[in-house]
């Protein structure tokens, strides 16, 4: 809690009556020493009248549009005074802002699902003009607002209204970036995608935010990810916003009306608009299938098609930044925007959500602050199309249309352009924010209020350059050395021959079986008419296949591999009884058992052999038939 300065009554009641005598069209500004710094809260209000002291002389309150009441503790004020219009705005958006909150009830922001009443005053510091105004706010983000004390937020002004010299809009965003000291990650990926020109990407102004009374921090304030004019400006009939999100998808959000699988890449689709204001019964249906002509078309490996149902040039952009910033959340999904207006083309973004990229430690995930220890670590890793990265499992979605030729040259080639830049752009940029947060004091009294121990704000920022540095030579030797692929070489396919096989798996042992699927490696080469000598394990690929023989996603954690549902057919997780997965090893293969979804006694699945070879793509299907035993399991 902060220690003010104690004003006494007489004082004050002095202040007051020199109010009346002087009134006119001003806002009243608080002053409150505490923290190292002076807090000054501006608060509009109408009338003289409009101030007042509670009944036990103990709050001062400001009647503010109506019935809410904004209360100071009379012993946190210093002073109070009044001044005209805001001063000329300097438009300086480095500046470390003061955000003061007063929710209605007076009690703590716990809920993530409900809105509260509240009080904001913006403190812009002569750079943009001063606000005031009711507002609403409640907690935001998934495992942030779970695991930390640091919370993000969610504000919802009443009206829409510029903040901080940002474009008008009701919905705004408090990132807590606790989990980053340098609170730069997501700055230097805002700054960056503005550069590389990717449209509707977020701005920066950080603000030290006060709720209550209670000092919480530095905060980055920035836009919401919404359809608006201001914001993801596509139409108001046309218009599509989705994200890729597994917290925002049917599994983790089964009640959720808005969402659905993808047809082709079964990735999950939230539809962030239409909203809630224009969604009909058929809204999810009618994205699912629209997004499908684009998923189906990259499957398909036709890149003219591509080429007309996407803006290929921010695909590029947006996959090359999440790489560059070694951005996990990329094979989950989480946190991936696309938006579509009427009939023109996918386009990626906004970008969004990269405090768990920079090699972020996910062993201390719930209390650690650890980045920076390794540069060398890839997402899509160094053949995307192969995914043979640490992620294995990314979508196929993002990595497929390395199999087009013209786009492996035009990832190159990007890459070749913004190489010598990508850093110092972004990074000159940040160090503006950094100057700010220093001589402030703000990121001082940061430390103060949320103690990292062992960690230094101006270590961790030199670390974060330093790694970015690395991260961006790696990142040209990674891209310069991805195979260009040579579409000549496969003219045909020929389906070689099936080879069955049956394992026999316990449901009790879950995930955990003691068994494996077993392919005879001499079988296969003896199906496909190789020798050892005409065989070469990186060329291979082991595809999950439909019914109908057509090829499904793999949606496990190894290179290969494919969860099944009840009837057989490649589905995600949350839907699969089965799943196969392969790793290093492709004659033996992992399976288990869905805990929860699989009370069957046997599955079929298959999965299908690939191999390149003098102009064909020679094919041999393992039909695997999976036996479960309840071995005693207690119904």
């Amino acid at each position: 809690m902060m220690k003010h300065k104690v004003l006494c009554w007489v004082q004050m009641a002095f202040v007051l009556l020199a109010w009346q005598m002087a009134w006119g069209q001003q806002r009243a500004h608080v002053y409150m020493n505490g923290l190292g710094a002076q807090w000054n809260i501006p608060v509009t209000v109408d009338s003289i009248a409009d101030i007042t002291l509670s009944a036990d002389l103990t709050d001062l309150q400001f009647n503010v549009h109506g019935p809410q009441t904004v209360p100071f503790r009379l012993e946190s004020v210093d002073s109070l005074t009044f001044e005209d219009d805001p001063l000329l705005e300097t438009k300086d958006p480095y500046r470390v802002f003061q955000l003061y909150i007063t929710t209605a009830d007076g009690r703590d922001i716990t809920s993530r699902e409900t809105y509260k009443d509240c009080h904001l005053a913006l403190n812009a510091q002569g750079s943009f003009s001063d606000f005031s105004a009711l507002a609403q706010i409640r907690g935001r983000g998934n495992s942030s607002f779970l695991w930390y004390d640091k919370k993000p937020l969610r504000l919802k002004l009443l009206d829409k209204h510029k903040m901080l010299g940002l474009a008008k809009a009701k919905s705004w965003v408090l990132l807590a970036n606790y989990r980053d000291v340098t609170d730069l990650m997501n700055t230097f990926v805002f700054e960056t995608g503005r550069w590389l020109g990717l449209p509707y990407t977020n701005h920066t102004r950080y603000v030290e935010l006060i709720v209550n009374g209670d000092y919480r921090g530095v905060y980055q304030l920035t836009e919401q990810v919404q359809q608006n004019k201001n914001r993801v400006d596509v139409s108001d009939e046309h218009g599509i916003l989705i994200s890729l999100d597994v917290d925002d998808g049917p599994d983790q959000s089964p009640g959720a009306e808005d969402n659905c699988q993808s047809r082709v890449y079964r990735m999950p689709l939230c539809v962030k608009y239409p909203d809630e204001e224009r969604f009909t019964s058929h809204t999810v249906d009618s994205v699912r299938s629209e997004f499908a002509k684009l998923e189906q078309a990259i499957k398909d490996h036709d890149y003219e098609l591509v080429k007309l149902l996407l803006d290929v040039p921010s695909f590029i952009k947006y996959v090359q930044l999440q790489e560059f910033i070694y951005n996990v959340e990329l094979s989950a999904p989480r946190s991936v925007f696309m938006h579509k207006d009427g009939d023109g083309p996918w386009v990626m973004g906004p970008l969004w959500d990269f405090d768990a990229g920079y090699d972020f430690d996910w062993a201390t995930m719930t209390t650690g602050h650890n980045f920076f220890a390794d540069y060398h670590e890839t997402v899509m890793g160094t053949n995307p199309l192969k995914r043979n990265g640490n992620y294995s499992y990314v979508p196929q979605f993002f990595t497929d249309l390395f199999a087009c030729p013209e786009f492996v040259e035009a990832y190159k080639e990007h890459w070749t352009q913004v190489k010598d830049s990508i850093v110092s752009h972004g990074w000159d940029e940040c160090m503006k924010y950094v100057a700010q947060l220093r001589s402030s004091g703000a990121m001082e009294r940061e430390a103060q209020r949320w103690p990292i121990w062992g960690k230094d704000f101006d270590t961790e920022v030199e670390r974060m350059h330093q790694w970015l540095e690395q991260r961006a030579d790696f990142m040209t030797g990674l891209i310069a050395n991805i195979p260009v692929p040579d579409t000549t070489a496969v003219s045909g396919q020929r389906l070689c021959g099936t080879i069955s096989t049956t394992v026999t798996m316990d449901r009790a042992r879950g995930y955990d079986q003691s068994v494996k699927v077993s392919v005879s490696k001499s079988k296969v080469l003896a199906l496909m008419g190789l020798e050892e000598s005409q065989f070469s394990e990186p060329n291979v690929s082991i595809i999950p296949l439909y019914n109908d023989g057509t090829e499904g996603p793999n949606n496990t954690n190894g290179a290969f591999g494919g969860w099944f549902d009840e009837d057989g057919e490649p589905y995600d997780w949350g839907h699969g009884h089965v799943y196969i997965e392969v790793f290093s090893d492709l004659w033996n293969w992992n399976c288990g058992v869905h805990p929860k979804n699989c009370w069957d006694d046997e599955h079929t699945v298959v999965m299908q052999y690939q191999y390149p070879h003098e102009g064909t793509l020679l094919k041999v299907n393992i039909e695997v038939n999976f036996k479960i035993d309840d071995n005693g399991w207690w119904w």
